[in-house]
């Protein structure tokens, strides 16, 4: 039975979401992100899906619902991390995995439920992101080799990412493209496609009281490169 795998870091001002800033505080940008978390979490149990897997860098907190094993992030770069969350939760239970980030609060029981199925008939499926990066990643057996060098944070990543996976041989089921959250734009827009979701919430909180100063200098557009 195909098991969920989030990979995150824990809520902490100053360490997560710092794209956000200086529109929103660190300590905002961490309220955001321990949002996002929740919701993601979430919907991983309302998938109804047995398994589930949250491979943190950090400590978990009060955002974590029960029925989680929850394992050590491991590796320096992200490609690292990505790989060795997938062989750690093999070992822990050696069943095919889907891993999903903490920056798609928007996303649905019912696209997890997808993504689960897909690898039945598939040796992988691939979430794209409007970034260019990845937002989903799921394998029917983990690899190190399918993840290990492949270029991250750069607009190319997720082609690369789907590149290496067809070129191994896999077949690979494709998901709907969804927004990632890095900016304050990407965060209007996330929260007003998910109203009623936590994160929606708390932008929503955040904006009708103590925002900085809305002269901060315009931000660019940033890449990320898959779930973190």
């Amino acid at each position: 039975m195909t098991q969920i795998l989030v990979i995150a870091k824990e809520p902490v001002p100053g360490l997560v979401k710092t794209r956000l800033c200086p529109a929103y505080t660190p300590g905002q940008a961490a309220r955001l992100a321990a949002a996002a978390l929740e919701d993601t979490l979430h919907a991983v149990v309302a998938s109804g899906v047995r398994h589930r897997v949250l491979a943190l860098r950090g400590r978990p907190g009060p955002w974590l619902p029960d029925g989680f094993d929850v394992i050590p992030q491991r590796g320096d770069g992200l490609d690292q991390r990505l790989a060795a969350a997938f062989t750690d939760a093999h070992r822990l239970r050696p069943a095919p995995a889907v891993l999903i980030g903490m920056d798609t609060p928007q996303v649905t029981p019912g696209l997890l439920r997808v993504a689960a199925a897909a690898l039945a008939g598939h040796d992988a499926v691939f979430g794209p992101a409007a970034d260019g990066g990845f937002w989903l990643l799921g394998l029917r057996r983990p690899d190190p080799a399918l993840l290990l060098g492949v270029p991250m944070s750069v607009p190319g990543t997720g082609a690369a990412q789907l590149r290496r996976l067809r070129d191994a041989g896999l077949t690979v089921a494709t998901l709907p493209e969804l927004r990632d959250v890095d900016t304050p734009a990407d965060a209007a827009e996330v929260a007003a496609r998910a109203p009623a979701s936590r994160f929606a919430a708390a932008l929503r909180a955040i904006d009708g009281t103590s925002r900085p100063s809305a002269a901060a200098p315009a931000r660019a557009p940033a890449v990320k490169a898959g779930p973190r």
